[in-house]
């Protein structure tokens, strides 16, 4: 059986300048480390999950409800949140009607935020800092523009956010279990540099790893496995089944490096817990 530790410093002999990764248990104990906790990393599409968790909160407060309408005609909340909304990934483009396609949409996020901050009244990137970073301490983190892609943080501020993710503090942990079980179940869809999946399952602003092949998380990744990853080079993941997160970190933009190296590091990880 592969040593944690060693299975977790991988990253550092990844072709990237710089690297940080690191595993939290159920109980929120970072259980190994590499590289430098403290960097800040643009997250590029981590950024979602983060955005998600924020409206968990508004969800909870009553801001909003998850079926009140929001984006194209016939769309909600939870389709927005959940890429089903059928708006196109880059421009509010209708490409289909809602809940018919996986249609993995940066757009659908910023309406997402957009949302929020009319509820709410306050600016998207303002809410998610007092209602997701200064309560779990993630002083390093903060939202630069889009809700969809524009977060810096860093690995260790990361360790909180998984952390939660496993016992959560801020939510209701059966409104987190809701957002991380499939939504709208059976519908297709391309995921990111990996093909089209079928079905391409996705819960609220997390992706949910059921039978997809290929994949960025590992072969032996359970199905149970929620997470994200950014084209900057990160990702963050959780298996339940596992009992335990990982959090990776670059500043190399994903590309055949990272899908030649991420599904087997995942499986080091787990073979080592």
């Amino acid at each position: 059986m592969p040593d944690l530790h060693s299975a977790v410093g991988d990253v550092l002999d990844w072709p990237v300048d710089h690297a940080a990764a690191a595993v939290v248990a159920a109980d929120g104990t970072v259980l190994a480390t590499a590289g430098d906790q403290d960097r800040e990393f643009r997250l590029a599409s981590v950024t979602k999950p983060l955005a998600a968790y924020a409206v968990l909160i508004a969800v909870e407060e009553g801001a909003v409800e998850w079926d009140m309408p929001a984006g194209p005609d016939g769309s909600t909340l939870r389709h927005l949140a959940a890429h089903a909304s059928g708006l196109a990934p880059a421009e509010r483009v209708v490409q289909a009607p809602p809940g018919t396609r996986r249609i993995y949409s940066n757009a659908g996020f910023d309406v997402l935020g957009e949302t929020i901050a009319a509820a709410t009244g306050i600016p998207f990137a303002e809410y998610l800092h007092e209602a997701v970073f200064e309560p779990l301490g993630m002083t390093a983190s903060r939202l630069d523009g889009s809700p969809a892609a524009d977060a810096v943080s860093s690995c260790a501020d990361l360790t909180r956010y998984v952390a939660e993710l496993q016992d959560p503090t801020l939510v209701h942990p059966d409104t987190l279990a809701e957002a991380t079980r499939v939504a709208f179940p059976g519908i297709d869809g391309i995921l990111p540099g990996f093909g089209r999946q079928r079905p391409n399952d996705w819960g609220l602003g997390w992706e949910i790893r059921d039978g997809k092949s290929p994949h960025w998380t590992g072969a032996s990744s359970s199905p149970r496995t929620f997470g994200h990853f950014g084209v900057t080079g990160t990702f963050l993941w959780v298996d339940p089944d596992a009992g335990a997160a990982c959090v990776a970190l670059t500043d190399r933009d994903f590309g055949p490096w990272a899908i030649e190296a991420w599904p087997p590091f995942t499986d080091k990880v787990l073979a080592a817990l």
